[in-house]
This record gives C-alpha cells, sequence and structure tokens, in this order.
C-alpha cells in the first residue's frame, strides 16, 4: 500500500500524527518525529493496559499474520495487541500459506487485502515484504526480515527511553554479527534519533557499506554518530547500552555454526565487558538468547561444540543490568501503537 503523507491535527491540547494507511516495513521509511510519535504511542497504550481501560476501538476489523518464520514474541505480540484493540487475527504459519509457491507475491497481496484491514509479515528477504506493501490495498507491517527488524527497534527504543528517560545522546554497542535485521535496524535507530551507535565486532561483520554511509548521514544530521570497530575495550567503554543477538540462526549447517563460534567468541557479552561499560550499562537481547544449556538445541550445540553460553553469558543475562524481558514485554505495547496509528484507533 503507498504511504499516505501524515496529517496533523489537535487532539486534548496535544498534535496528533495521523499515519492511517501507512505500511511499517523499516524505520528508514519515518523520520524520527513519525518514531518518537509511535513510541509517545506506545507509552500511551501501554499505560491503559496497566490501567485496565478498554482500548478496543477497532472492533470488526481483522488482520492476517504470516510467518514464514516462526516466532514466540512476535506472533503473541501481534495477536494480544490486536485482541486489546478488538481486532480478530488469522494466523498462517509456514506450511499454512502459498506465498511465492502455488500463489505469487501480488496475487497474495491481493486476496488478503479483500478480507484483511491489515498483513503482517515475517520472513525471508525484505523484498518480499515491499512486493507485499506495493500490491496491498490495506498497511502492511514487517515483523522480520532478514535485513530489517522494525518492530523490536521501537520495543527496543520504548526499553532505553523507560530506562533513562531519553534517547538522544545514548551510547549503544552491538557485539556480534552486525550484517543482518538486528545490527541493521539498530545502527538505523539511532542514526534517526540523535544516538551514538557502535557495531563491535570482526571486520567480516560490520555492516553493509551503503546502509553504514546512509547512516553516516543520518547521523549527521540527528547529532548521533556512527563507529564500527574490532576493539572490544574501545568499543565498550562507557556505552550505554550494550546489545547482542543471536550468532547463528537455526538450521544453518554445522559448519556455519564452528565459524561463526570461532570468530565471534572474543565478542561475548560477558562480566568483563559490562564492567568496562559502567555502572550505568544495560543489557539487552531481542531473545532467544544461548546463555546455558537448558533448551534442546543448546544443549545439542553445547555437546557438539563444547561450550554453555554463546552471545552472552549467564551471568550477565540473568543480572540486575538485563532488561530483556522488559525489552519483550515491550514488544507487544509498540506493535499495538503500531497497528492503531496505521489503523485509524481513535481514544
Amino acid at each position: 500500500m503507498s504511504g499516505a503523507i501524515p496529517r496533523r491535527n489537535r487532539i486534548c491540547g496535544k498534535e496528533e500524527m495521523d499515519l492511517k494507511g501507512r505500511d511499517f516495513l523499516k524505520l528508514l521509511d519515518f523520520s524520527a518525529e513519525e518514531i518518537v510519535y509511535l513510541l509517545d504511542l506506545a507509552a500511551e497504550l501501554k499505560e491503559k493496559k496497566k490501567q485496565g481501560v478498554l482500548v478496543d476501538s477497532l472492533k470488526g476489523k481483522n488482520v492476517v499474520l504470516i510467518f514464514e518464520k516462526t516466532s514466540t514474541r512476535t506472533r503473541c505480540a501481534f495477536e494480544v495487541a490486536a485482541h486489546d484493540l478488538g481486532m480478530g487475527t488469522t494466523y498462517l504459519d509456514p506450511s499454512g500459506s502459498q506465498i511465492g509457491k502455488k500463489e505469487s507475491i501480488a496475487d497474495t497481496a491481493e486476496v488478503l487485502s479483500g478480507m484483511f484491514e491489515g498483513i503482517e509479515y515475517r520472513g525471508y528477504g525484505q523484498e518480499i515484504v515491499e512486493e507485499l506493501a506495493r500490491h496491498s490495498r490495506v498497511p502492511v507491517w514487517n515483523g522480520l526480515t532478514n535485513e530489517f527488524h522494525p518492530t523490536q527497534m521501537l520495543a527496543d527504543a520504548l526499553t532505553i527511553r523507560e530506562h533513562f528517560g531519553r534517547l538522544e545522546g545514548i551510547r549503544l554497542t552491538y557485539l556480534g554479527d552486525a550484517r543482518y535485521n538486528t545490527g541493521n535496524s539498530l545502527m538505523v535507530l539511532c542514526a534517526k534519533l540523535g544516538m551514538h551507535f557502535t557495531a563491535c565486532t570482526s571486520a567480516k561483520y560490520f555492516p553493509e557499506g551503503e546502509l553504514v554511509k546512509q547512516c553516516e548521514e543520518l547521523a549527521a544530521a540527528s547529532g548521533g554518530s556512527i563507529t564500527l570497530t574490532e576493539d572490544v575495550d574501545a568499543g565498550t567503554r562507557g556505552a550505554d547500552v550494550v546489545c547482542t543477538d543471536v550468532w547463528v540462526s537455526m538450521g544453518e549447517p554445522d559448519e556455519i555454526w564452528a565459524e561463526r563460534i570461532e570468530d565471534l567468541k572474543g565478542y561475548q557479552v560477558n562480566k568483563r565487558v559490562m564492567e568496562n561499560a559502567g555502572p550505568q550499562a544495560v543489557f539487552m537481547h531481542c531473545l532467544p538468547a544461548f546463555h546455558d544449556l537448558k533448551t534442546k538445541i543448546g544443549a545439542e550445540v553445547g555437546k557438539k561444540f563444547g561450550i554453555t553460553e554463546m552471545e552472552v553469558t549467564d551471568e550477565v543475562f540473568a543480572s540486575e543490568q538485563s532488561l530483556v524481558f522488559q525489552e519483550a514485554e515491550n514488544r507487544m505495547h509498540t506493535i499495538k501503537a503500531v497497528m492503531a496509528a496505521t489503523l485509524g484507533w481513535s481514544r
């Protein structure tokens, strides 16, 4: 669906930004003002939920959730958020959709647009969700692609703002494989909102050059900065937020696991890293995390490669500096804000 021009009016003495009809595909499509508006709306909706205030003004609407990659947090966040807004949901798992197999992406978009008021897609290439949006007559939301993870970024930003009381000037360091959705999207978020982003990893895992250049230009305008470094001490010193993500996606071959573990073992988030960052630093992770052997996959990988933890130690994951579960909850509040804003929710 083509992006509508944002409109503004006054409600209860506050400026209200109208994002009705917009797709939510990547943060690069949104201004800093629009991103902050979505965060403010998420905070408002979160407070209403805590107070037991109903916000179900979207009764009668329905949304479809296409999951070519499964997820606990994203699915639950969309389903609960839609329910709170009064909407129904239809979930299509990897075996439940013919998208790109028996039916083209364009045809799928046309069909679903006639049945639903919104379409969520979580899967593979960014080009898939972009094509869905081009052919859809209703808003399309990106639940995750290989390149970008915008709903996670809103949750991260809300969590950071709740903890520090601000976003501008925050120093955020990402350790691990920074080439894909989480690393890319955190870099964009920081560049848009005047934050200082550092990718701290082996040079072969730095974000793609053109995106780095684009983010450097955005950061220069917002007062933020972009830094790429292989030096863990320099990269984490004074960081307010230390982030990481899993090093390997499930289903990748053993040789990839062996390569990533060898390449990235020096970029694990552990007690030394957090101490180097300082007492103000918090730890964030979009989950799931390989921080112990208490899962089937974790036990298998631990036995095969002789490790008990990967991208983060259990000591850090379970520490008072860890905001991972607050961050996970905020997925629901921020996704609710995205759906509410783009579907025309009214107070």
